[in-house]
């Protein structure tokens, strides 16, 4: 198990988030699955999240990251979602 650390700490944060549509639509395919692949990549590296495994399905998206301590699973989803949304 290889922690990462801060400052003053060592953290091994992993989650597994799962996130979908409005109404569960099966939107995500084709050109649209490669955008939302890029754009989450994009959106975790400018928050230094690092991406463990993912998956684009066709009506969800699966996400295994390793989120620093510093930074809320809850604020940084917020974060995903409205910035993903908008690009």
């Amino acid at each position: 198990m290889d922690d990462l650390s801060l400052a003053h700490s060592r953290y091994n944060c992993t989650y597994h988030i799962v996130f979908i549509p409005k109404y569960r639509k099966k939107t995500l395919y084709g050109k649209v699955k490669e955008d939302v692949r890029e754009i989450i990549m994009t959106l975790c590296k400018y928050k230094d999240v690092e991406i463990i495994a993912g998956a684009v399905c066709a009506d969800h998206v699966h996400l295994s990251v390793a989120i620093p301590p510093k930074l809320s699973i809850s604020s940084f989803m917020g974060y995903l979602k409205g910035k993903s949304t908008l690009m």
